[in-house]
């Protein structure tokens, strides 16, 4: 039995691919790079300029400047106009509320990697409110920590084409 079980049209569909059908597949569209995963994840610290970004990330002008105009294009970062005394009008960049719904995907990512890439470690995250360590987790709508095995996973039949 696999980890994660599979209903519906899911279940049925054999092996043929979900493409953008799939909800993974699309996310992975929008946020699959890894320039772009550590642009929100600067984003998130709170940078917001671009020199900032691209000092923060360690990528090119040309590389930061495609992945943050797809990410503005994909809704997750939005492009805020600023102006300093004596120079012309510049965009900063924030976080939608698309990007801020990645926060648990940017924090398993940072939680995964400090304990299974590399020897390196991480940050502490902890709750701002009581300092205890914060970690992602999986929950049902009723509260319930839920086990990997206890997960199931239902292609809806709007997904016909799968089946």
């Amino acid at each position: 039995m696999p980890p994660v079980r599979t209903a519906g049209s899911l279940a049925e569909r054999g092996d043929r691919p979900l493409g953008d059908r799939c909800p993974i597949d699309r996310a992975m569209q929008v946020v699959g790079n890894r320039s772009a995963v550590l642009l929100v994840r600067e984003v998130f610290y709170g940078s917001t300029r671009f020199d900032s970004l691209v000092a923060r990330v360690g990528v090119t002008e040309a590389v930061a400047a495609r992945w943050l105009k797809e990410l503005v294009e994909a809704g997750v970062l939005a492009k805020v106009p600023y102006r300093e005394p004596g120079q012309r009008t510049r965009h900063e960049y924030t976080l939608t509320e698309a990007g801020h719904a990645l926060m648990p995907v940017v924090l398993g990512l940072l939680e995964w990697g400090a304990a299974w890439a590399g020897t390196g470690g991480g940050p502490e995250v902890s709750h701002l409110g009581c300092g205890e360590p914060v970690h992602v987790a999986v929950r049902c709508a009723a509260g319930h920590d839920v086990a990997e095995d206890e997960v199931v996973v239902t292609g809806r039949r709007a997904d016909a084409a799968l089946s």
